[in-house]
């Protein structure tokens, strides 16, 4: 791509020109070379100078295009390539108007999940639990995803440049990387606090508020050395340039920089959640198919007849991949008794068909509570890895390899598809709760609790 021309300063091309060069033998001085202005641009600044020439031997008709989204001709593939000057100019204006309606929704479907969720825990005696205070942070972190990023970033997502200058372009990075970093560690606390609620027993009994705040503290404080770090100089030199010129406001893109932050807020969190909740997997599989007789309540019935099979639900606070939150869960379990509480058989006549029968139907059981824990986990880590990974791989790339990135619309469909992440987590986190399930439909109904329970 041609460079600007060398009275044309970069500071002042705006979006939506396109110049071709054409031969002037009218201005012998300048070389016989004349910039036309194709399709008029909003700035009045760049109307004035469009007639200005420059020195050089060209030929007859040259194409000069220049970064439509932000605002600089540029041969670095990390910029932009739009022309939106290329499209009508109502054409223009439905793109704006539909980008608008939908990053808006995006906020505010974000903003009423978490909210949701935080009061929701507030309100609710049975969610204001230990285990839920990790719901409760990373309900925190994502609601301020939405109120202190996701708006500048619509801004500047509409406007295609960044006008705000470096100090705001600071504080905003800043709390981007802070946000999403102490989201996605959050959902790291989560899976280890899963893992340990399944893998030992003891541990939901000795859980309390200091263990659960200290994970808490630990996940803001490394969000906090994240994003931090380019505010005390860990930034590449072209940081003002890219800002004041070039109208872009992005992450420091100095390499060791981006090799930590993608490494300690994506790639290191995401191996060791899928590690976890496969193994998270594999020890509610072990236990529905080998459920100890020790687990289950002893529970006796009397009654007349001789011989009676109780089924039993037994509801408990236990911690299960199908409970994501801590709410209360079932156990089934057939259990056979006599009136003096000891263990029935049933005549030798009929014990093997009836055990044929209660095998198949604990098989079919088993089964159906396997694909449940299954879909569970997979959507728990497919949410995750849908929404990030596509983001921190470009963004990897476009420091590793400037020309094996994805720019213009990819790129910015990358950033906000990691935001919905924060829209989904509420939902996510909370739906597989029938506590959470009901508490939001207090909230939207306006249901009292039943009568007589105290609050």
């Amino acid at each position: 791509m041609n460079q600007t021309p060398a009275n044309l300063p970069e500071a002042v091309w705006k979006v939506g020109t396109i110049l071709f060069r054409i031969a002037d033998p009218t201005s012998p001085a300048s070389g016989g070379v004349n910039w036309t202005e194709i399709e008029a641009n909003q700035s009045s600044h760049l109307r004035n100078m469009f007639e200005s020439t420059v020195t050089g031997d060209v030929g007859n008709l040259s194409f000069v295009g220049y970064n439509a989204s932000y605002n600089t001709v540029s041969e670095d593939p990390q910029l932009d390539t739009r022309s939106p000057a290329l499209l009508p100019r109502e054409l223009r204006l439905v793109v704006v108007v539909l980008v608008s309606c939908v990053l808006g929704l995006i906020i505010v479907a974000t903003v009423v999940g978490n909210v949701f969720v935080i009061v929701a825990i507030f309100m609710e005696r049975n969610l204001r639990s230990v285990g839920n205070y990790l719901v409760l942070s990373l309900g925190v972190a994502d609601l301020m995803v939405a109120c202190l990023v996701m708006p500048l970033a619509a801004v500047a997502e509409v406007s295609q440049e960044w006008a705000l200058g470096p100090a705001l372009c600071d504080v905003w990075t800043c709390c981007d990387v802070l946000c999403c970093t102490a989201s996605i560690l959050h959902l790291l606390a989560i899976a280890m606090d899963r893992y340990r609620t399944v893998a030992q027993v003891d541990y939901v009994r000795q859980r309390n508020a200091r263990q659960v705040g200290f994970m808490i503290l630990l996940v803001w404080a490394v969000a906090l050395a994240v994003s931090v770090a380019p505010v005390f100089g860990w930034k590449d030199p072209d940081f003002q340039h890219r800002v004041q010129v070039n109208r872009i406001c992005l992450v420091s893109q100095d390499v060791g920089y981006q090799i930590f932050a993608t490494c300690s807020t994506f790639y290191v969190p995401l191996i060791l959640i899928l590690l976890l909740y496969w193994r998270i997997y594999q020890v509610a599989r072990r236990r529905i198919r080998h459920k100890p007789g020790s687990k289950v309540p002893q529970i006796m019935a009397k009654s007349p007849s001789s011989n009676v099979e109780i089924s039993v639900i037994v509801a408990g606070n236990n911690h299960s991949p199908n409970s994501c939150s801590g709410g209360t869960t079932t156990q089934e379990s057939d259990i056979s008794r006599n009136n003096d509480g000891a263990p029935l058989r049933p005549p030798p006549a009929q014990q093997g068909g009836k055990d044929r029968r209660q095998f198949t139907t604990r098989e079919s059981l088993e089964s159906k509570r396997e694909r449940k824990a299954a879909k569970t986990l997979a959507i728990i880590t497919g949410v995750f890895v849908i929404c990030w990974m596509p983001f921190f791989v470009n963004v990897l790339l476009m420091t590793l390899c400037t020309s094996c990135s994805s720019g213009g619309y990819a790129f910015s469909v990358f950033l906000w598809l990691g935001y919905v992440n924060s829209m989904l987590n509420p939902i996510i986190y909370t739906i597989f709760s029938p506590d959470f399930r009901n508490a939001f439909r207090k909230l939207l109904c306006g249901r009292q609790p039943p009568f007589g329970v105290k609050r």
